[in-house]
C-alpha cells in the first residue's frame, strides 16, 4: 500500500470520497509514481513536485509498498518548459482565446480539433495546452498543459494571467486568427469599409495573416476595459 498526501489545490481532481486526508492505494511493482498519481485523476501538468519519504522523486520513479508520497501543486507563476509562453486552447475556451489575443498573447485556437490533434499541435508548436478537460491533460505525451478551473471568461483570464504571467502587448494580435496587426492607412483599406465607417473613423489596423480590418468602433470601450483591467491585475500582482 502507498499513502499519498495531496496538496489542497490538487484535491479537486480526486473523487469526492478521497478529497479529505491521505489516499491509500495498492500498486503494482511496475507502476511508476506518475502513473499512480494520474490514475487517481490528478494530471501531472498540475503537479509541481513529488516526494517519497521526504525525498524528491521524478514521475518515472517506482514506489515501494509502505512509501509515503507527497504530491505538491505547481507553483505560480509557472514558467513553461519552452523558454517562452504561448498557448493553445480547446474548443470550450473560445472567448478566453479572443481575450488573450486582445492582450497580445500568442494564442492558437481551433474549434474543430480532436484531443489527439490538440496534443500534437501543442507539442509541435511548443504551446501550453489550456483546457477544462482533465482527461486531455492526463495524456502521457503532452509536454505542457494547464487546467482552467474558472467558469466565467473574466475569471478564466485572471487565472491564466496569475498562473503564467505572460507579457502583455495589447492591440497587436488579430482576435479572429492570432495574426499580427499592423497600422493601415485609410486609403489602403477603404474598399473594405462601409460608408458610415469611412466617414467616421480615421485610425485602422489590418491583420497581416487574414486581412481583417479593425478600428475603434462602438465595441471599443468594452474591449478597452478588458485591457485596462488585465493590465491593472498584472500590475497589482507584481507589486
Amino acid at each position: 500500500m502507498l499513502d499519498l498526501h495531496f496538496a489542497p489545490e490538487l484535491r479537486f481532481f480526486l473523487t469526492p470520497r478521497r478529497r479529505h486526508g491521505p489516499v491509500r492505494v495498492e500498486t503494482e511493482p511496475t507502476s511508476t509514481l506518475g502513473h499512480v498519481v494520474q490514475s487517481l485523476g490528478v494530471p501531472l501538468t498540475e503537479v509541481g513536485s513529488l516526494r517519497v519519504n521526504g525525498h524528491p522523486r521524478p514521475p518515472a520513479h517506482r514506489p515501494c509498498p509502505g512509501d509515503i508520497v507527497d504530491v505538491l501543486a505547481v507553483r505560480w507563476p509557472q514558467t513553461p518548459p519552452f523558454g517562452h509562453t504561448r498557448f493553445l486552447l480547446d474548443v470550450h475556451l473560445g472567448t478566453l482565446a479572443r481575450r488573450l489575443r486582445l492582450l497580445g498573447v500568442d494564442t492558437a485556437y481551433d474549434n474543430d480539433r480532436d484531443d489527439q490533434a490538440l496534443m500534437e499541435q501543442a507539442n509541435a508548436e511548443e504551446r501550453v495546452l489550456l483546457t477544462r478537460d482533465r482527461g486531455l491533460l492526463r495524456r502521457r505525451d503532452l509536454r505542457a498543459g494547464a487546467h482552467i478551473h474558472q467558469d466565467h471568461p473574466d475569471d478564466q483570464l485572471r487565472e491564466v494571467l496569475e498562473r503564467f504571467a505572460p507579457s502583455l502587448h495589447p492591440w497587436t494580435r488579430c482576435p479572429a486568427c492570432n495574426g499580427a496587426l499592423a497600422p493601415a492607412a485609410k486609403h489602403q483599406v477603404q474598399s473594405r469599409l462601409e460608408p458610415g465607417t469611412r466617414a467616421t473613423y480615421e485610425a485602422f489596423s489590418r491583420c497581416r495573416s487574414c486581412g481583417r480590418v479593425y478600428w475603434p468602433g462602438a465595441h471599443h470601450p468594452h474591449l478597452a476595459r478588458i485591457v485596462h483591467q488585465a493590465q491593472e491585475f498584472v500590475s497589482d500582482r507584481s507589486t
